[in-house]
């Protein structure tokens, strides 16, 4: 094992055991079970902001670090489409989900569609979201084998158990403590990057390779197509974010939980553009490796003393810590609480947190099977992620915000329909991470059909009429007007949009416009048989925690 190797694994065991011992004692500080989730709704909003930092800039550090390597540096507008993502949660959620007391996306399917869907739902963002734990994790995992030659899959099993160690007495409190620790080692690899990059490469060699690949000083290389991908997965996934939901609705107040956002969005800036340098520096010295990761690990080992190579890896694993760790916690909540709460109603609040901590330790086994399936490409967990899950609770979500008319069986269909269209389409693909069959990204065709079921069933199963007024039928109106624009667009122009991989989105765009419409335009033909919507619920109905 090399130099790097040794003091890699000494510091990162030491800061791991820092991050068990540390949340236990403050855990132990104060224990409660009404805690476990939303940690007593006591975060300050630097605290918020160390969450979120953690979940989003952490992950977006590892994706643009292994995206520009590849494709220079367009890898930014991974990092924009994160931030704006962040920005939206904060301007437009916070403050009604906190009004709900919301704490997951399965609970808010749950509450307004019932048992079968909130247990379906729960399954199946139970089971995706250690496929997001396993594309971070992957990026550890692959230093860890540059410089110690310790297999991927047996890297990321023993992230997988850590996780599991400080999570499962914790919960929230343990997630908020860890999150702190991740962002300090992150800034410490930030400084350390910053050194790396001063030593390698020199000025000489940055010049002949910007001459030798121009295209990666491109701002758009990585394909307009894969970047459209990014902003519109990302602001789909706006009323999807469960995760940062958990963690914002556990602060003082909603103020605090915006604050929070808006902290996480600048101090995310930095992380950025260190991803792309580093990316960028590595192509230049280690280029042609099949593996990003691997040779980013090799650069940073050559350019810099084996324990400052080691800070900077202790540093990714903070990264993968970071967003591992409330997405293995979130999705353990929805899993164990809400699918518990599916099957047994009147289950307590104890039983509910032992049904998380049990749903902890099934989701470390989820985790550890799928690195032994396919360890060495975090792009293609995330794709396959996103496709599952938001193909299945996108429109249910929206309609449980916006559409009284929608129905249980309709919303039972939506799922179903969503999560097997994606996943058929992405086989289809062969389940590639860059080429799509038709050229169409898969989670564009979950989410289409998610829409189209919620909309049609809803429709057959209810007596409906235009709506009596007037301004709603004019913003329906406008909403098919667009769809119908788009969709002409998308026609005369067929060759430019397919060719730049842009007919998935069409296509979405068209739906969601249709979507939209019926949303707004249409209403029940009984007005007594209209369940009331979650924003139409009025501020001073009581509420239980959910």
């Amino acid at each position: 094992m090399s130099a790097v190797g040794v003091w890699t694994l000494g510091l990162a065991l030491a800061y791991t055991a820092w991050l068990v011992i540390g949340g236990r004692w403050v855990v132990a500080r104060q224990e409660s079970r009404a805690n476990f989730f939303v940690s007593g709704r006591s975060f300050s909003p630097w605290t918020v902001a160390f969450c979120i930092t953690g979940l989003f800039s952490g992950s977006s550090y590892i994706a643009i670090v292994e995206l520009s390597y590849r494709t220079g540096i367009s890898a930014v507008w991974y990092g924009v489409a994160e931030t704006v993502q962040v920005l939206l949660i904060a301007l437009l959620l916070v403050k009604p989900l906190r009004r709900k007391l919301v704490v997951t996306v399965t609970g808010i399917i749950g509450d307004r569609f019932g048992r079968s869907a909130q247990g379906i739902s729960a399954l199946i963002t139970g089971f995706t979201f250690p496929m997001y734990s396993l594309a971070t994790s992957i990026a550890f995992a692959s230093a860890l084998y540059a410089i110690t030659d310790i297999a991927l899959w047996q890297s990321i099993t023993l992230t997988a158990i850590i996780l599991l160690a400080f999570l499962v007495f914790g919960g929230m409190r343990s997630v908020a403590f860890s999150q702190t620790m991740n962002v300090i080692m992150i800034f410490v690899m930030f400084a350390v990057g910053i050194w790396a990059l001063v030593m390698s490469p020199g000025s000489g060699e940055i010049a002949e390779f910007s001459a030798d690949r121009p295209e990666m000083f491109e701002p758009a290389n990585a394909g307009v197509s894969l970047i459209v991908a990014w902003f519109g997965t990302f602001i789909v996934n706006v009323p999807l974010a469960q995760a940062a939901f958990q963690m914002s609705m556990s602060a003082r107040t909603p103020e605090d939980g915006q604050k929070g956002l808006f902290l996480a969005a600048v101090i995310g800036i930095p992380l950025i553009l260190l991803g792309i340098f580093v990316g960028v520096a590595a192509a230049i010295v280690v280029p042609d490796t099949g593996l990003p990761l691997v040779a980013i690990s090799e650069y940073i080992s050559g350019a810099l003393p084996p324990w400052a190579a080691a800070l900077f890896f202790v540093g990714m694993w903070a990264c993968a810590l970071g967003w591992a760790g409330p997405c293995q916690f979130s999705g353990a909540t929805s899993l164990g609480r809400d699918f518990g709460r599916a099957i047994r109603p009147k289950a307590t609040q104890a039983e509910l947190v032992r049904y998380t901590r049990i749903a902890l330790v099934g989701l470390t086994a989820v985790l550890i099977g799928l690195s032994l399936l396919r360890s060495e490409q975090s792009a293609w967990w995330n794709i396959m992620a996103w496709t599952l899950r938001n193909g299945a609770t996108f429109a249910p979500v929206l309609a449980a915000f916006f559409w009284p008319l929608a129905t249980r069986s309709a919303a039972v269909s939506a799922l179903l329909g969503g999560f097997g269209a994606g996943l058929g389409w992405y086989a289809m693909s062969g389940f590639s991470a860059t080429d799509f069959f038709l050229g169409t990204h898969p989670v564009w065709i979950g989410m289409i059909v998610n829409m189209a079921l919620l909309v049609v069933v809803s429709l057959v199963q209810v007596q409906w009429r235009p709506s009596p007024c007037p301004q709603a039928r004019r913003r329906g109106t406008a909403a098919l007007f667009s769809a119908l624009a788009i969709a002409v667009l998308t026609a005369l122009n067929w060759q430019w949009v397919a060719g730049f991989g842009l007919a998935g989105l069409a296509l979405f765009l068209v739906t969601l416009g249709l979507f939209a419409a019926a949303f707004l335009a249409i209403v029940s033909q009984d007005p007594s048989e209209s369940v009331t919507s979650f924003w139409e619920t009025p501020e001073e109905q009581p509420v239980t925690t959910r």
